[in-house]
């Protein structure tokens, strides 16, 4: 599994033949447009879009990218359809607890303690549940996409049924766990060979780095990459 970070997020996965990218909040995303990467490196191939939920940082180019590259939406059953009504013809619709089996991997919903939405005409409109992602490959490690959280006991039964390796942990505070408490996530219920934070240094109001968390992880496998660059786990 080769894991790239574009910053905020959003990540691209590749497991096989396929191509995932989770959250693809590129266009206006001051981490990745002050990167330097192109954004047709970011989707070139992309065969899924995975939403862990309705916010515009989130979703991002959902839109544009599944509709330039015929690529798979896969979310809630409320941000689906919502999508769905924008032009994104491809929609794989699931919920919490639902698995489902998208060839080189399977791919289940699991819960977070967030809000999901987007404004419309200055009001916002529901988009479902908030979620984690669970991305189990055919072969190789199961890699959990926290989505945005904070702290919660469902951590300790999502370990015990998934079990997974690789944590993409959100630890700008604010909107999501801080570094304290996502330290304290990862230690307490999980034994991620892999941790990689994300969703920090964005904007001016969550934190700018990620030196807090590896400080508070020390002696774990906290790996920090530059945007654009791979991770081979």
């Amino acid at each position: 599994m080769k894991i790239t970070w574009f910053g905020h997020s959003c990540f691209r996965i590749e497991i096989g033949s396929s191509v995932a990218l989770i959250d693809p909040f590129l266009t206006g995303n001051p981490t990745f447009e002050g990167s330097g990467v192109a954004a047709d490196s970011a989707t070139a191939g992309v065969t899924h879009v995975l939403l862990t939920h309705g916010h515009d940082d989130h979703v991002g180019d959902t839109v544009a990218i599944c509709q330039s590259t015929g690529a798979k939406l896969v979310a809630v059953f409320e941000l689906s359809m919502y999508l769905n009504g924008k032009g994104v013809e491809n929609v794989d619709p699931t919920n919490h607890g639902g698995t489902v089996d998208q060839g080189d991997f399977k791919v289940t919903f699991v819960n977070a303690q967030h809000s999901s939405s987007t404004m419309v005409d200055g009001q916002p409109v529901y988009l479902g549940n908030p979620c984690g992602l669970i991305v189990a490959p055919k072969d190789g490690p199961t890699l959990y996409h926290m989505g945005d959280t904070e702290v919660m006991s469902d951590f300790a039964i999502i370990n015990d049924l998934h079990a997974p390796s690789v944590g993409i942990v959100p630890i700008g505070d604010r909107f999501t766990m801080g570094a304290k408490s996502a330290a304290f996530a990862c230690r307490r219920f999980f034994r991620f060979e892999t941790i990689i934070p994300c969703h920090y240094g964005t904007f001016p109001m969550i934190d700018q780095t990620a030196d807090a968390f590896v400080s508070e992880m020390s002696g774990h496998n906290v790996v920090v990459p530059a945007i654009g660059d791979a991770i081979e786990v």
